[in-house]
């Protein structure tokens, strides 16, 4: 193992949290999804409603509050990080991804796809640059070689 590597094990997690720190809870939905960010800084944390927050993984601070896509139904949405932490994706009811910038807070874009309902399931795929979207359908979204 290279110097300065730690082996963690099962055994290493039985002693109760390192630390803990409390979030308020969303006043008008629920929690319905949390996920690290690729580089291990942040957390994204999904509500069955029209909330995404970007928390510090350290010290529990919301960073940013990403909204503007549309949860009319009061379902559980999944929201995704681009592979370098750099944006977030997120579904919506109206059948779009939306888009925003993970620094500034920013909208850049929305995506609009053939989705013929709630687009519950927006994942990035770790290795190549690939999203893909699922309702009762699915969307792959490839960048445009003309864009690179």
């Amino acid at each position: 193992m290279p110097a300065g590597v730690q082996q963690a094990s099962l055994k290493s997690f039985d002693k109760g949290p390192f630390s803990t720190f409390q979030l308020s809870m969303e006043k008008e939905c629920d929690w319905t999804g949390i996920k690290f960010s690729p580089d291990g800084k942040t957390i994204l944390t999904s509500t069955n409603g029209s909330v995404i927050r970007l928390v510090d993984a350290f010290q529990g601070t919301a960073l940013k509050t990403f909204a503007g896509h549309l949860n009319n139904k009061g379902i559980p949405l999944e929201a995704s990080f681009s592979p370098d932490s750099q944006f977030i994706f997120s579904g919506s009811t109206d059948g779009r991804v939306h888009v925003w910038n993970a620094e500034t807070g920013y909208k850049v874009c929305v995506l609009n796809a053939d989705h013929t309902g709630p687009v519950q399931c927006v994942q990035f795929n770790p290795k190549y640059m690939m999203l893909a979207s699922g309702c009762t359908n699915m969307a792959f979204w490839l960048p445009s070689l003309d864009d690179m």
